[in-house]
This record gives structure tokens, C-alpha cells and sequence, in this order.
């Protein structure tokens, strides 16, 4: 939820038309998540859920957001951010 701002500002213009929490989007200015939940910021798929294990869907990014960036947002949050914590560091300064 922290990093939500941060996000948002590298998925592309016009995320303030699209994401409006409606149609099966969630709102801008709110971080959410769910199972299975398609009206949610990051979707977690049911067997994800149930195994542990699988992928995780942001449905925040537009379609003229830049993949590469997206990507590695997700990475530096989740998995160097999981990572750090659990070595004890401060963690990702972006």
C-alpha cells in the first residue's frame, strides 16, 4: 500500500479515466487486493490462494504503460522488498 503513488504514476496517462472503480476496476487513489476479486488493484487466482504457490495478477497498468518498468515495480515491491526484510536490510530505496 505504500508504494501504491509510486506505481500509479509509472502505469501510463490517463489511469485517472480508467481506473475508477467501476466495470471491474478498482479505484486510483485506493490499493487493494483479493482472491479472485476482478475489481481488485492485484488479483490473486484461487488455486494461488489454495497452493501457496502460482502468479498474481496487477490489473492497474494501462496498455500504453512501458512492461518493462511494470515489471520490475512488481519485482522491487514484492520480491526485493520480502527478500531484504528477511536479511535484515532497510530494502528498496525506489
Amino acid at each position: 500500500e505504500d508504494r501504491h503513488a509510486v506505481h500509479i504514476a509509472a502505469y501510463g496517462p490517463g489511469n485517472e479515466r480508467r481506473l475508477t472503480g467501476k466495470h471491474e476496476t478498482a479505484a486510483m487513489d485506493k490499493f487493494t487486493w483479493g482472491i479472485a476479486d476482478r475489481g481488485a488493484s492485484i488479483r490473486v487466482g484461487n488455486e494461488t490462494a489454495s497452493t501457496g504457490a502460482g502468479y498474481l495478477e496487477d490489473r492497474r497498468p494501462s496498455a500504453n504503460s512501458d512492461p518493462y518498468a511494470v515489471t520490475s515495480l512488481l519485482a522491487e515491491t514484492t520480491l526485493a522488498r520480502s527478500w531484504c526484510s528477511e536479511q535484515g536490510s532497510s530494502g528498496v530505496d525506489a
